[in-house]
Parts: structure tokens; C-alpha cells; sequence
């Protein structure tokens, strides 16, 4: 039987995050709420996990699920050969409505789906996901609804789609996003993007410029520094002016 937390009390959140741990932990799947919309998910480690929340969803191993963490310093427990302009990208819009998809560390025993060696990370900026990931770790997080169907904005519309399915569901109140996140594919030398959201193509155009400005300016500051250096130093005393040696006293 599903148990459904309401976490717009202190008191709710506190007994919602420690169920939803919990379940978590022991292989169950649960919804949360993100800064987009209701996701369903579940250990990202958990191969029988996250089968379950493809089930739930009624979506095959060929979608894999996107990996929700809880800072940008796990990016690189995850991720290998990860590109200087995506640190740029997760200084700017993390924790946002940005999915990076980075190439998996292959020492990783998960499987999410058919990710042909790479692996979807976001960082979510919602309270209540942001401490579930705290206490739970990386988890595979997708939209909570059936495929074919709209995204839930509120925990009674991932119920309706998803009932008993799920062990544990944390209710924030209504999705304060409604467009899901902008995908990125980060595997190359610059990015790709692969679906437009919440955030425009545009918008991380512009990051990158700026990052890239920002970038080439601090290699001119660096450039002159180490010329200053370089350069020989002034012979700072005068010309000898003859005959200026004291004479002794006759």
C-alpha cells in the first residue's frame, strides 16, 4: 500500500524524507517533486529498481532514465572525460532545469537502460528533491506518468497514472516548473542539444559566450602579468659623471 507524505509542514517533510529514504534504499520506487514536475524514481545503483519505474511508466530499456544528484561535486563520481564548458554550464544553471548528458564512468556497476555508455545528470532546484538526494544519493528520476500522457503537476496526478506502483509518494504541492528540463548531449566539444525546455537553447548560448569571454580575459590579465615579469630589470643608477671621485687634501 502506498503512503503519501504531505511535505508543506516541517513536520510532513521530515517523516516524508525519512520514509522516502527508506524505501529508496530497499529497492522501492517513490515520486517526488522536482523544480520541473513530478518524477518517479529510485537507487540509481538498483537494476531491479529502475526496471520497476520503466514498468511503472509503461517505457522500455531503450529511454533510459536521467540521474537526479544532490550537488555538482558527484558529477565526476558519475561522469568521465567531462568538457571545461560544462563546469561553466553547471556554475550557471545548476541546481536548474539543465539535463547534462556526460559519458558514464565505466567502473560503475548500474544499469539504467540502453545509455550506450553515457549517463543524463541533473540537479534538481526544488527543497524536498534536493533532501531526498541527501539522504538517498543519485537517484534515476523520470516524469511521473504513464508514457503517452502529460507529465503530473501534483502528487494526485502521478497517483492517478501511477497508484500502487509506487511505495512512497512526497506531495510539495503543485510542480512550480511545467516545461521539462533542456537535455544537452556533452559528450563532444560542444553541446548538443537534444530537447529544448525549460531553458532556450538560446540562454546557454549566451553562458557559454560569457564563460568564454570571461575566460579570454583573464588569459590577457595572466599574459601581461607574466610579460611584467619577464622583462629585464631598469639599470636605475646614473651615468658616471668624470672627474666626480673626491680628491684627497693636499
Amino acid at each position: 500500500m502506498s503512503e503519501v507524505f504531505d511535505c508543506t509542514t516541517p513536520e510532513g517533510l521530515t517523516a516524508g524524507i525519512e520514509a522516502a529514504a527508506r524505501a529508496v534504499q530497499s529497492g522501492q520506487v517513490v515520486v517526488l517533486p522536482t523544480d520541473t514536475v513530478y518524477g518517479i524514481g529510485c537507487d540509481a545503483f538498483d537494476a531491479s529498481a529502475v526496471t520497476a519505474v520503466l514498468a511503472a511508466k509503461g517505457r522500455g530499456r531503450d529511454m533510459p532514465p536521467p540521474v537526479l544528484v544532490p550537488n555538482a561535486r558527484t558529477v565526476d563520481g558519475l561522469a568521465r572525460s567531462v568538457p571545461p564548458y560544462v563546469r561553466h554550464l553547471i556554475d550557471r544553471f545548476w541546481p536548474g532545469a539543465l539535463t547534462l548528458v556526460l559519458e558514464s564512468q565505466p567502473s560503475l556497476t548500474w544499469d539504467l537502460g540502453e545509455t550506450n555508455g553515457t549517463v543524463a545528470l541533473r540537479m534538481p532546484d526544488h527543497e524536498i528533491a534536493l533532501a531526498l538526494l541527501g539522504q538517498a544519493g543519485p537517484m534515476a528520476v523520470t516524469s511521473a506518468n504513464l508514457t503517452g500522457r502529460a507529465p503530473a503537476q501534483t502528487v494526485a496526478e502521478a497517483q492517478e497514472q501511477l497508484g500502487a506502483s509506487v511505495a512512497v509518494y512526497l506531495d510539495g504541492g503543485p510542480a512550480p516548473g511545467g516545461f521539462a528540463s533542456t537535455i544537452l548531449d556533452c559528450t563532444g566539444d560542444a553541446p548538443i542539444t537534444l530537447r529544448e525546455g525549460a531553458l532556450t537553447r538560446a540562454e546557454v548560448d549566451a553562458a557559454l559566450e560569457e564563460a568564454a569571454k570571461r575566460e579570454a580575459e583573464e588569459a590577457a590579465r595572466a599574459a601581461a602579468v607574466a610579460a611584467a615579469a619577464a622583462k629585464p630589470p631598469r639599470n636605475r643608477s646614473g651615468p658616471r659623471i668624470a672627474g666626480s671621485r673626491r680628491r684627497g687634501r693636499s
